[in-house]
């Protein structure tokens, strides 16, 4: 394995890896609503959590984690009916940890010589 990762890789990887936990507590609050058991501070904190995520993933080029976190946030803020929440964050989560593997998958690929040029 003589290929090693670029900086904004290392940059990535760093912050993908925090991230299982995080989903975990996500889908967690998510049953909780479903059960009509979660208060809004529960709510209001993962909304924070996303929203933290999602700048973030902007930050290191991680498009579609970063804009599959902005809609979650959205979702749980809007107003109306739970169960049409609920359904959508489910979806949303789900969609969240599919961009998750495959930004995982490309953080971890060492990038060739012409790979893309890193930003200044």
């Amino acid at each position: 394995m003589g290929q090693k990762l670029s900086s904004r890789q290392q940059a990535q990887l760093a912050l993908l890896q925090t991230l299982p936990p995080k989903f975990q507590r996500m889908q967690a609050t998510i049953e909780e609503m479903g059960a009509l058991r979660a208060d809004e501070v529960m709510v209001r904190g993962m909304a924070r959590q996303l929203d933290e995520l999602r700048v973030k993933a902007q930050g290191l080029n991680l498009g579609k984690v970063a804009e599959t976190a902005g809609l979650m946030a959205m979702m749980a803020r809007r107003s109306g009916g739970l169960q049409v929440r609920v359904r959508g964050l489910r979806e949303l989560l789900a969609s969240l940890k599919i961009n998750y593997e495959a930004a995982l998958r490309e953080a971890t690929t060492p990038e060739a010589d012409g790979g893309p040029p890193e930003e200044e």
